[in-house]
């Protein structure tokens, strides 16, 4: 019941942490398994970090630790990923000059073949990835892919935003073609706006086709603001639910009637309804409706916030959506490719923040904020499943950037370890982990800095 009670802001926070744990735990738990494996020590697994990251030796207390065997098990006060301690392993808890005075041990990863070493290192990025696939096959096995497709959407589509009337659209558009390829389905429409860097819109108005030119900036004002969708399918007003003490129960209105006329002004879709509404706030409004094929006239007042107090039914449930269902043995493969698809659309954005002049650092790097947003506002697990792969797949991607300190860097050392039969110079080393520490500070502090910006001054 406390749970049920808890406002949208409150729900994303629990569902961004509970998210971030499970990716944190598994990511570590891909490294701690292969070097336990391997005969190496690994002397803590943590969530969290149990120190002031990127300073190992200041504010050193956890929430909780136990130790079983060799290995403290814990969970640190600084919530900012987490870490398993490799023995003989140089890292953000380990500096190179202490292995330095000190002989290598067996039980050591430094002791390690390197293609041990090697299979440590991708652990966990292997393991993000597998449990991406895990998630969509499971997803698409409970649920399978339900979409609206363009050409479904009978009554054109509803501008949710200023942005969406700058880019010239109007309500009642047909969304046509993007680039002047086939627009898909609706809920892709605005990432293929964004990943395919587009030019033009191509509308169906009052039955004669026209191209909008998307002006310069416009792609970077919709990846700025974050939104969801700058449009949504134009649908009737289909009421599904009544709010008790409300305008519209006191006109005595019911689920399933059809809102068709607001104060003799012809209403035919929610859009309409609502603006008119809007237009009468604390006054008392009359609308025409239809109930089971006949036609009722009712009076209520609106509140003061121009709220008559119903819901509607969702674009699901008037328009012909497609749906695709998977048993277990199509759902796998599915998930799979689902992956992929998700670690090439990722790809293609970043690619973007180079090849783009739409498309602006600034603007496209979030940090904890912008990802705990993302979140629902309930505990819907459907969309908490979906975000949760999707952030594990990014989190395979950024982990093996050749980035010293991250997972990809060492893996580009032990490579040239690999073909060069000896390691890389241990100097060499420490001044690359050295500037790989600077980067990911300075990406960390600038995304999450981006966020604080936002948040005062948007």
């Amino acid at each position: 019941m406390l749970l049920l009670a808890l406002g949208g802001t409150a729900t994303k926070i629990i569902l961004f942490i509970l998210s971030l744990s499970i990716l944190v735990v598994l990511h570590e738990l891909g490294h701690f398994i292969p070097a336990k494996l391997f005969g190496t020590k690994v002397h803590k697994f943590y969530l969290f970090f149990d120190f002031l990251f990127p300073f190992p030796n200041v504010a050193n207390f956890s929430l909780f630790k136990k130790k079983i065997g060799d290995t403290e098990y814990g969970i640190g006060w600084f919530p900012f990923g987490g870490y398993v301690q490799i023995a003989g392993m140089a890292d953000e808890t380990q500096d190179a000059e202490e292995l330095k005075n000190t002989p290598p041990q067996p039980w050591e990863f430094r002791s390690k073949p390197a293609w041990q070493r090697l299979i440590i290192m991708i652990g966990g990025v292997t393991v993000n990835m597998v449990l991406a696939m895990i998630i969509f096959s499971g997803l698409l096995y409970k649920y399978g892919e339900q979409f609206l497709p363009m050409k479904n959407m009978t009554y054109g589509i509803m501008v949710t935003d200023s942005l969406g009337f700058k880019a010239g659209l109007q309500n009642g558009d047909k969304i046509v073609a993007i680039d002047h390829l086939p627009a898909g389905n609706f809920e892709e429409f605005q990432k293929d706006l964004i990943l395919n860097d587009a030019k033009s819109i191509t509308i169906e108005r009052n039955g004669e086709k026209k191209d909008l030119s998307l002006q310069e900036g416009f792609l970077s004002e919709l990846i700025k603001q974050k939104k969801m969708s700058i449009i949504a399918p134009r649908i009737p007003c289909d009421i599904a639910q009544v709010q008790k003490g409300s305008g519209a129960e006191e006109a005595g209105l019911e689920p399933g009637d059809r809102i068709f006329m607001v104060n003799g002004v012809l209403t035919p879709y929610y859009d309409l309804v609502k603006e008119n509404i809007m237009a009468n706030k604390g006054n008392k409004i009359e609308v025409r409706i239809v109930r089971k094929g006949a036609i009722m006239v009712k009076q209520g007042v609106v509140s003061k916030e121009g709220l008559f107090g119903f819901g509607v039914k969702s674009y699901a449930d008037i328009l012909k959506t497609e749906r695709v269902n998977y048993n277990l043995a199509a759902a796998i493969p599915a998930g799979i490719e689902k992956s992929f698809k998700t670690l090439g659309n990722y790809f293609k954005s970043l690619k973007m923040l180079f090849t783009s002049k739409e498309v602006k650092v600034k603007d496209s790097l979030g940090g904890f904020a912008s990802m705990a947003k993302m979140f629902p506002d309930t505990f819907d697990w459907e969309h908490f499943w979906i975000l949760t792969a999707t952030i594990s797949v990014i989190l395979a991607f950024m982990n093996i950037l050749p980035i010293p300190m991250l997972d990809g860097g060492y893996v580009v050392f032990l490579f040239y370890e690999m073909i060069v039969g000896k390691p890389l110079p241990e100097k060499v080393q420490q001044y690359a982990q050295s500037v790989g520490m600077v980067i990911i500070l300075g990406l960390l502090l600038f995304a999450n800095g981006m966020d604080v910006i936002r948040a005062f001054f948007n």
